[in-house]
């Protein structure tokens, strides 16, 4: 469900990014951003009621949204599950607009006060990629998928923040490296799973597993932004 606000805090966003380089996300960004936006401070606090974290939070996403977008238009049917994920992750890191924000960003998210906010935003980023490959996961897979691929992102985002070749072909080999590590744990959980001793030493432990199930959204909870049905 798309944000009624969307517009406007895109708006002040992007009057933030030539702030952030010289006071990172902070209550001084968000002033000057509203000011340059031309957004009445009351509204602002509104739009963002945590302040800077907020906006950090809400450029974050942006990004999930971009790249969503752009995997739309990607022909993803003949691709094996390995390059969607490389694909996907690629993606994401290239439709960012501005290096010297996600680098802000992180040194926000790193401090005590910001770090569930930052794993939230991760964990997010790994939910959309894996939703956009179409996962049909409704098991603890769910959850160790979007797990580990919350960690190959982290990593690579890091590696990226520091590259300096041409074209970020450095990173783009880390993140091969990183999903081939992935792609080797998968096989050895396939493998543990096929034999059948394995099988019966684990019975007890992948049964408590199998009794885990994928989050299901609700969309009857009190207090959601609906848009008008027109009745």
């Amino acid at each position: 469900m798309q944000d009624p606000t969307e517009d406007l805090k895109t708006k002040v966003i992007h009057a933030a990014l030539p702030h952030v380089a010289f006071d990172g996300w902070s209550d001084a960004t968000l002033a000057a951003a509203l000011r340059d936006a031309d957004v009445a401070p009351e509204l602002g606090r509104t739009l963002f009621p945590r302040g800077a974290v907020d906006m950090a939070l809400w450029f974050h996403q942006s990004g999930d949204r971009a790249m969503e977008e752009t995997l739309k238009n990607e022909t993803l049917a003949d691709l094996k599950i390995r390059e969607r994920v490389t694909l996907a992750v690629r993606t994401r890191i290239e439709v960012i607009s501005d290096k010297e924000a996600v680098r802000r960003g992180t040194t926000l998210f790193a401090l005590p006060i910001y770090a569930g906010d930052g794993a939230k935003a991760l964990w997010g980023t790994a939910d959309a990629i894996w939703s956009a490959l179409g996962d049909p996961s409704t098991d603890y897979n769910w959850y160790t998928k979007r797990a580990t691929l919350s960690g190959v992102y982290a990593s690579t985002i890091l590696f990226w923040l520091g590259d300096g070749s041409e074209g970020a072909e450095d990173t783009w080999a880390f993140l091969d490296r990183r999903i081939e590590n992935v792609m080797q744990f998968e096989k050895t959980k396939a493998a543990v799973q096929s034999n059948p001793l394995m099988k019966t030493v684990f019975a007890g432990p992948m049964w408590v597993l199998n009794q885990v199930k994928a989050p299901i959204p609700r969309t009857d909870l009190p207090g959601r932004w609906a848009p008008d049905s027109g009745n």
